[in-house]
């Protein structure tokens, strides 16, 4: 047998071989355990095993397509991925090897969820979203004061405006301090100890010692505060990464082309410095979802956190569920809305034309 022969003989055996081995252990795995009822007492492993092969399988199959229809399989398997999660999280609630109680399946958080997004709870005096068909109603009866009072009724905004609030008030300090920081070493050097011992500090330890502060403890004032801080430090500390990190090349370029420190500043120091003040304000924000979520846990009758635990303190654990769907939600709006601004901040990232 010739050399090319054996060559194609032996790519159709390893072909045969990368399909045939995990097709065989993916059907073994799925017959055998319906089979034994191995389901019911080994549900995770069995996924595990099918997950691999699945993962097999789909290399396999990316690896034999044309270049041109690479991406769309591609965006296939990030949209089937979680599809086919929520799929067996169904399956294993609905045939009771997850306790529906504690993990309702997908089609119950979709209708409590949608309970949630068209009813007033009239026990809390407030909504998911603050009723806004009754916008137009409420309007012409009682004017802005009455859509105003729609407004503060809602979860969603009750959450929004403490994350916003916060993380503006937090963001713009901390990106100067970290500038300063980073281009002083005296300041750096003053600073830098005090600031990583009060980072690690849990934020909301430090939310009862806000609540003294602030005139009244119950009020907004402690709980944006606490997600500013949250904020700030984190922007503060990549924005100083951020200016040390950037190349000395460009430091010398600006220099030889007779640029003043104004200069500098602008056209090479910021610019090479955004992208890692942009990473550390994508990280703040999403903190400071977590942060308001866990304060409203312990201080609050508005807010989406509060509606988790309110939900989960009287069991009905499918709004629950729902409520943490709210809070998924709230954290992919946000990170779309700062990729959006980031997009429009460093347009030499996409070629120069600004657009997204």
């Amino acid at each position: 047998m010739s050399a090319p022969t054996r060559g194609r003989a032996n790519g159709a055996g390893g072909g045969a071989l990368a399909w045939g081995l995990p097709l065989a252990v993916l059907v073994l795995t799925l017959v055998a355990g319906s089979a034994l009822g191995l389901w019911e007492r080994a549900w995770f492993v069995l996924l595990g095993v099918v997950f691999v092969c699945v993962v097999l399988l789909a290399q396999e199959v990316e690896s034999r397509l044309p270049l041109r229809l690479r991406g769309v399989y591609q965006r296939v398997l990030a949209l089937g991925f979680p599809v086919s999660l929520l799929l067996i999280w169904e399956s294993l609630a609905g045939s009771a090897i997850l306790n529906p109680r504690w993990f309702p399946p997908p089609s119950q958080i979709a209708v409590a969820l949608w309970e949630l997004t068209v009813t007033y709870d009239r026990f809390n005096r407030s909504s998911l979203l603050g009723r806004p068909w009754l916008v137009p109603e409420m309007l012409s009866e009682s004017g802005w004061a009455g859509v105003q009072a729609l407004v503060r009724e809602s979860h969603v905004w009750a959450t929004l405006s403490r994350v916003l609030g916060g993380f503006a008030i937090g963001a713009a300090p901390g990106v100067l301090v970290g500038m300063v920081m980073g281009l002083n070493r005296t300041v750096r050097m003053m600073l830098d100890a005090t600031m990583s011992a009060i980072y690690v500090l849990p934020k909301i330890a430090i939310f009862p010692i806000l609540m003294l502060v602030f005139p009244n403890p119950f009020g907004e004032g402690p709980k944006i505060a606490v997600v500013a801080i949250s904020a700030f430090f984190l922007v503060a500390i990549s924005t100083m990464a951020g200016v040390q990190g950037i190349d000395k090349v460009y430091l010398e370029a600006g220099r030889n082309f007779g640029a003043n420190r104004w200069q500098m500043f602008r056209h090479v120091i910021l610019p090479a410095a955004l992208p890692i003040v942009f990473s550390g304000l994508r990280l703040a924000l999403g903190t400071s979802l977590i942060v308001i979520v866990a304060v409203e846990f312990v201080r609050a009758d508005r807010g989406v956190g509060f509606l988790i635990f309110y939900y989960w303190q009287v069991l009905v654990t499918p709004r629950m569920y729902a409520a943490l769907v709210v809070v998924m939600a709230l954290g992919v709006g946000l990170t779309a809305l700062l990729q959006w601004v980031e997009r429009r901040a460093m347009p030499w990232r996409l070629g120069g034309d600004g657009r997204g």
